[in-house]
């Protein structure tokens, strides 16, 4: 018997038919996450190299571009086959990498270790001086003993939370030193994986379009083929601009404070830079902890210290951020919070990070819904002109 699509019922049955079984199915995954969730963990384990890879290449992309259209223009080099060049580009970008790292470690990496042991083991003296000049103002002031006891339960609260950050850090470090000298083989196959992407990366891009133009319609494929463009765009300039505007924000907070004379300021300037990577908020949370630690040593200077912190950040979201950023967001600062809490609730620091331009990306496909929906109706698509019906 031939089945009538076209009839309303027909259509109905087959798609409450589709919503129960996917019902079915979702419960069936709730019901067994554990062993869900374990077999996604052994997927990832098990791609990981190619993970590592596609990050690497992803990260790395921007230098090799970089150099095949700033710096390899010369006549002689035009003149090489395409594989030549990029087999040139990819050197150049990889030795880019290489000597980055390798000055990281040599030079900043060993001043980084030593003061955070210098902190950790200076923390008590600097707790002790600390409290005993506060019983000493609480002590001239004759405030009331309740007050005076509200006020050290709270500053011994601070003192221990601060102390646990602290020590905790060291035992965070060697973990993440582990982790990483565990995976030193997945790395490896990771940086070969990386390699072939970017070598033929216009070969895989061509063959993602071949699939998708093969499992969807001309209109679809081509829609899907866009968002594509706009996820790769607002991440590739997000990325990118982020990590060189970090590493600009870093250097410039280690020349300000050393010629201050600030304490602990290679570990400072590592905390402003790796923060600073978190949008808006970021200055922010690098900021307070950073605060804390100068105050320990001197109040003054901690003082100064966020009046400099201050001046960097306006130089940063006025003059270098729109700079090498652009408007590479697009979304106000409500959503940027948004995105914060929800994507770090979800992913941590991985997520405070990456979640911004993810949601930028999903908020301009829903933009661009509502106000094709709007078109068709005739009406504005500017949220401005909804205001005035709002009051009315």
């Amino acid at each position: 018997m031939k089945i009538d699509w076209n009839k309303k019922y027909t259509t109905i049955s087959v798609y409450s038919f589709l919503v129960i079984c996917a019902s079915m199915i979702f419960f069936s995954v709730i019901g067994e996450i554990s062993a869900f969730t374990a077999k996604i963990g052994w997927l990832v384990s098990t791609l990981q190299p190619f993970i590592i890879g596609f990050v690497m290449a992803y990260l790395l992309n921007f230098i090799l571009v970089f150099y095949e259209e700033k710096v390899l223009v010369f006549d002689s080099i035009k003149s090489l086959k395409k594989k030549s060049k990029r087999g040139i580009s990819i050197l150049l970008t990889y030795i880019t990498a290489i000597l980055i790292i390798g000055l990281f470690m040599q030079f900043v990496l060993p001043q980084l270790m030593d003061s955070i042991v210098g902190l950790v083991n200076d923390i008590p003296t600097y707790v002790a001086d600390a409290t005993k000049l506060i019983e000493e103002l609480t002590g001239n002031l004759d405030a009331n003993n309740e007050y005076v006891g509200m006020a050290m339960e709270k500053w011994n609260e601070i003192v221990t939370y601060t102390i646990n950050i602290i020590t905790n850090v060291l035992p965070i470090l060697g973990n993440t030193l582990k982790v990483v000298a565990s995976s030193v083989w997945n790395i490896v196959l990771g940086l070969i994986v990386s390699i072939y992407l970017l070598i033929d990366k216009e070969k895989f891009c061509a063959l993602s379009r071949k699939i998708t133009y093969a499992l969807f319609n001309e209109k679809n494929a081509q829609i899907v083929i866009g968002l594509t463009h706009r996820t790769n765009d607002t991440f590739g300039k997000f990325l990118s601009g982020k990590i060189i505007d970090s590493a600009i924000i870093g250097v410039l907070t280690f020349i300000i404070l050393t010629v201050f004379k600030m304490p602990y300021t290679i570990l400072i300037s590592v905390i402003i830079g790796i923060t600073n990577i978190i949008p808006f908020f970021g200055p922010f949370f690098g900021a307070i902890p950073s605060f804390v630690i100068i105050m320990f040593v001197s109040p003054i200077k901690a003082l100064w210290f966020l009046l400099i912190i201050l001046i960097i950040q306006q130089i940063d979201g006025n003059i270098i951020g729109p700079k090498i950023l652009g408007d590479s967001i697009g979304i106000s600062a409500f959503w940027i919070l948004f995105a914060l809490l929800v994507a770090g609730k979800v992913c941590g620091l991985v997520g405070m990070i990456i979640g911004v331009p993810l949601f930028a990306v999903i908020y301009s496909v829903i933009k661009d819904i509502v106000e094709a929906k709007l078109r068709k109706k005739g009406l504005p698509t500017e949220t401005d002109d909804y205001k005035q019906n709002a009051r009315d």
